[in-house]
């Protein structure tokens, strides 16, 4: 775990500065608590920059309240030009930037350190996204899944390879974040399940995985059936209140795609038993 906190301070110091250059997304639509940066080359004293109230509208000298949610920051652009050319002065060359995203925040949830919702400012990248959630926690998988959200409902769902990003430093794995985004870090599970009878090595197995755990892994884990071992596997679990619960599976059928490939539960005993032919 050393080793990846290592690589990714280095990676974050190295790539903070690309992510943070990359532009403004032009379809963005601002909303209530964003923070905007307004500037006007033809006179300073209307340059600021403006957090929009919860009612949409941002406050500008000389215009007042101006709503600006729902918009993007070409149609924000436009919209200021024409109030203050119409009023004021003959020309208006403004331009408007979003500098913290506080509408739509985007989520880090799973293996991190603060899990929750982050406002932004200028465009993140993925390392720096979970930075701000505090870092990984020792617990984390090889993966992140990033959801992206779209505003008519559809969402993608993109998985990255975090030995990839911070041990290999592959930076295309270093994505932008967007607002609305949803990083999700699964943390392992620590599993035990028990393999006794005619395997190689029967005893306990451990896995320590963010995966499902079932049959044939353990089976694999514990050095694989012997020569002497029947296809039929007893699987017993503890089901709570209603007693010890009992399942038969048979192997050979699971390899040939013909049985699903049960998947097992903390204390699963898994017992092979003996062919006598």
């Amino acid at each position: 775990m050393k080793k990846i906190a290592v690589h990714f301070t280095l990676l974050l110091l190295t790539l903070t500065a690309a992510g943070r250059a990359q532009g403004k997304d032009p379809t963005y639509q601002i909303g209530p608590r964003d923070l905007i940066a307004v500037r006007v080359d033809e006179d300073a004293k209307l340059n600021g920059d403006r957090r929009v109230a919860e009612d949409g509208t941002v406050n500008l000298p000389l215009l007042g309240d101006v709503p600006v949610a729902g918009k993007t920051t070409a149609e924000v652009t436009a919209v200021l030009k024409r109030l203050w050319e119409a009023k004021y002065m003959q020309r208006a060359s403004v331009d408007v930037q979003v500098l913290e995203f506080r509408s739509r925040p985007i989520s880090v949830i799973g293996a991190v350190k603060q899990p929750g919702n982050l406002g932004f400012s200028g465009r993140w990248t993925l390392l720096e996204a979970i930075t701000a959630a505090g870092g990984l926690l020792e617990n984390h998988g090889n993966v992140a899944y990033v959801l992206r959200r779209a505003d008519d409902g559809l969402s993608d769902q993109v998985t990255i390879d975090l030995d990839g990003l911070m041990l290999r430093g592959d930076s295309k794995l270093n994505i932008p974040i967007f607002s609305n985004d949803l990083i999700n870090v699964p943390g392992t599970v620590e599993l035990t399940v028990y393999c006794l009878g005619q395997v190689s090595r029967p005893g306990a197995v451990v896995f320590k995985s963010n995966e499902r755990i079932t049959v044939l892994a353990a089976i694999a884990h514990a050095g694989g059936l012997t020569d002497r071992a029947a296809s039929k596997v007893l699987v017993k679990r503890a089901s709570g209140a209603s007693g010890p619960r009992e399942l038969t599976v048979d192997y050979n059928k699971i390899l040939a795609g013909k049985e699903p490939d049960v998947e097992l539960r903390q204390g699963d005993v898994l017992f092979v038993k003996e062919s006598f032919f």
